[in-house]
């Protein structure tokens, strides 16, 4: 069986080599077109003169278009339509698209974008949470709130209560492979799109939107991206679009992708939030009433700002069973980039919010904070033939039916050997006065399905020729994840062959069409599903056939081979056979997410089919003069299922760790004063690589099946695993409060100055 091995990437050899084809490796005729947008150098204003003389006059600019060249102009939003492919009249970020440069080179194109004489009014920019909140800048009326028992009476009869907030950072995606659309205009004005996008459908959808023709018009191929992370989810419409308009005036191909400078200032980052607390907890440190704010910048557009803060909301339990609380959540309106998708799409903000307050817990009460997390989890689902515990319920109503923390919380920490290092520790904090170390201890819940309900729908396409060999296709989109060869194992493994007969094809709305974004976590289970489904309908026909001309009813598909009665025949033979007589080998496979339920305007239901869980313990040092640190050590228990590649799997658990990492570390997002991105280059905005790693790094996967019926039992395993990274950031406070009595207060990123302020407040210093 093919599901369960660790097999390797199916364009390892590729990437390794360079040989892999991404969209701007693909040959291009001598007439095409290049484009490049020419930006705003506002936050918020009014133009009130453009004159693009020098940018028509450059040698090797074939067309300029603003504002003025439209009807209509076309919407990039994948939400309300709120983001017009060019500023129409005012700017509301600086980066902000306001005209369009097609020339013979990508070089030209760039250079003439620098030519524009544009005059702005300038008007009063939104920058900060503050500003925000003081002109009610939001993108809905009023905070949407989540309850489930009664926090403010159980928070003041709490015997302890502690108050807190602190800010979180956001985050650029930094894929290796920046956004980059190509565009061939096809017969009848039809058009052909290769785009570096997680969602194809999209780029279709918008770009017969903004060319006024239906979809079946608009093709949209996607082999391979060089990374996505929710970053071209929806960022990828704005180039898709142009070329495709640019295309349709010109008649020529047209071409577009962002120098890394230019894609950091145009393109969305991770939401920024700032958080604030209360919470009444008992003398053991359970906690009894918790009241959440949760403060979310969203940037200039809505794009998909509110699913990411209602993720938050729904995070914000992380495993602990809370049976008085209240989440509060603002999502407002500034004069920056628009907050876009990223890794875990707002799980993340929510899951750090509650292991802030488990760490302030045990700082208050002086306990060893694995204590307090294991005392607040939701209880472990006993074995199914036990008698299951009572029922627990998220503050959002879902019923916890899977959790598994309590029995991997104990495995990590022995394995670990975490009590001793504890001891280790504190013995090495006692004896020196500059480098301290900090242990971290970071669990994560986390569900997996789209929140959108509809969303939540794959289909699939599998095609087994006449020499045996398959060809597979189905709507995810491969950025390096491995979803690809996941699937071609499912699709191998129920015609029991090897995975070398599976041919993997690139994504193509002309071939599955009304695709999903492979976001939440969801490509393995949507579209293995669908992938089963279509081999099963073929599998079943092909034993209908073989049935009927042997007169046989039990079949074994396996080692390349069917076995049936007294028969034993190479699968090709099956297949040519079956071919001669006239059999169809070829069938659609579809899947939707059972079971979910989900009411986001009363924030109750079943949004998740079921929750992956992981565990980290993470080991640092911290320099108390300069604020430098490094990880030391990491063990990590994750919770795939029954892993369908555990090699791959490991590798996600690896990488989303170190990009969680990252994030509450190095990765520091500036903006200036007036609004622009200071940080928009490698020079500037550090990403950790693989020296900042720890040393020592164990990553195990827990080896049980998923209770519902995935694709073979396994569980999604490319978000989840960006949480663990927060036990650095809790290892780097645990740290930091060696310094002195008082609670560090460390903010996110935990840059050297984060951390310098953090052992200034742990001294009682302020700061």
């Amino acid at each position: 069986m093919s599901v369960g091995k660790s097999l390797p990437h199916d364009a390892a050899r590729l990437h390794v080599t360079g040989a892999a084809r991404y969209v701007d490796d693909i040959p291009t005729p001598a007439n095409t077109l290049h484009l490049a947008f020419g930006l705003s150098t506002e936050a918020h204003a009014d133009i009130t003169a453009i004159n693009l003389d020098q940018v028509r006059a450059l040698a090797g600019v074939v067309a300029v278009l603003s504002a003025d060249d439209f009807d209509e102009m076309p919407d990039c939003s994948p939400s309300v339509g709120d983001e017009p492919l060019l500023a129409t009249g005012t700017v509301h970020y600086v980066g902000q698209p306001v005209f369009l440069v097609v020339a013979r080179s990508h070089l030209i194109a760039r250079k003439a974008a620098r030519l524009a004489d544009i005059t702005y009014a300038p008007k009063p920019a939104i920058l900060t949470y503050e500003e925000a909140l003081a002109a009610d800048a939001r993108f809905e009326d009023g905070p949407r709130i989540y309850t489930k028992g009664d926090a403010a009476t159980a928070i003041a009869a709490a015997p302890h209560r502690i108050e807190g907030a602190f800010d979180i950072g956001g985050q650029e995606h930094f894929y290796l492979e920046g956004q980059a659309a190509l565009v061939f205009p096809d017969d009848n004005g039809d058009m052909v799109v290769h785009s570096s996008t997680q969602h194809p459908t999209e780029i279709q959808h918008k770009v017969a939107h903004a060319l006024h023709l239906p979809m079946s018009a608009v093709r949209v191929e996607t082999r391979r991206m060089g990374g996505g992370f929710g970053g071209k989810e929806s960022q990828g419409n704005a180039l898709a679009i142009a070329c495709a308009v640019a295309a349709t005036r010109l008649g020529r191909p047209c071409k577009m992708r962002y120098d890394r400078d230019d894609d950091m200032i145009i393109t969305g980052k991770r939401h920024e939030f700032r958080i604030r607390y209360t919470c009444g907890f008992d003398e053991t440190g359970a906690i009894t009433g918790l009241d959440f704010v949760h403060m979310t910048r969203c940037g200039w557009a809505q794009d998909l700002s509110l699913p990411v803060a209602d993720r938050a909301m729904l995070h914000a339990d992380n495993a602990y069973h809370l049976r008085n609380v209240r989440i509060e959540s603002h999502r407002l309106r500034t004069n920056t980039q628009s907050a876009t998708a990223y890794r875990g799409f707002g799980g993340p903000q929510g899951v750090i919010g509650i292991e802030r307050v488990i760490d302030h817990i045990a700082h208050a009460l002086g306990t060893d904070p694995a204590e307090i997390r294991r005392r607040n989890y939701y209880a472990d689902m006993a074995p199914e033939e036990a008698p299951a515990p009572a029922i627990q319920t998220t503050p959002y109503g879902q019923e916890v039916e899977d959790f598994i923390l309590g029995a991997m919380t104990a495995q990590l920490l022995d394995g670990a050997h975490y009590l001793e290092r504890r001891t280790a520790v504190e013995r090495w904090n006692a004896e020196h006065p500059t480098l301290k170390k900090g242990l971290g201890i970071s669990p994560v819940k986390f569900g997996i399905s789209f929140t959108l309900t509809h969303l939540n729908q794959a289909g699939a396409l599998v095609h087994i020729y006449q020499d045996g060999s398959i060809r597979m296709n189905h709507g995810g989109t491969e950025m390096g994840q491995g979803l690809f060869q996941k699937v071609a194992q499912v699709a191998a493994t129920a015609f029991g062959v090897d995975t070398a007969r599976v041919k993997i094809t690139a994504t193509d709305t002309a071939k599955v069409p009304n695709t999903s974004a492979t976001a939440a976590s969801s490509g393995s289970d949507l579209n293995g599903m669908a992938v089963k489904a279509a081999c099963d309908t073929l599998r079943s026909r092909l034993e209908s056939f073989l049935s009927d001309h042997f007169g046989e009813s039990t079949f074994e598909w396996r080692d390349e081979r069917v076995t049936f009665g007294a028969h034993d025949m190479a699968f090709a033979e099956v297949i040519s056979l079956a071919y001669q007589n006239r059999i169809s080998l070829s069938a659609t496979g579809f899947y939707k997410t059972p079971k979910i339920e989900w009411d986001r305007i009363k924030g109750h239901g079943r949004p998740f089919l079921y929750f992956a869980h992981g565990i980290a313990l993470t080991e640092v040092v911290i320099d108390t003069l300069t604020g430098e640190n490094r990880m030391l050590r990491t063990d990590i228990l994750h919770d795939a299922g029954t892993s369908l590649n555990p090699a791959l799997d490991i590798g996600q658990v690896e990488g989303g760790f170190v990009q969680g990492a990252g994030w509450l570390t190095t990765e520091e997002l500036v903006w200036d004063a007036h609004g622009a991105l200071k940080t928009h280059a490698p020079s500037t905005y550090k990403i950790p690589t693989a020296s900042d790693a720890p040393d020592i790094f164990n990553v195990a996967l827990w080896d049980a099946p998923n209770r519902e019926n995935t694709i073979y039992r396994s569980k999604a395993v490319g978000e989840p695993p960006f949480m663990l990274g927060i036990s650095v950031f809790l290892a780097l406070s645990n740290a930091a409060a060696a310094c002195g009595p008082h609670y560090p207060a460390l903010d996110a990123p935990a840059t050297p100055e984060a951390i310098l302020a953090a052992i200034a407040r742990a001294k009682g210093d302020g700061a």
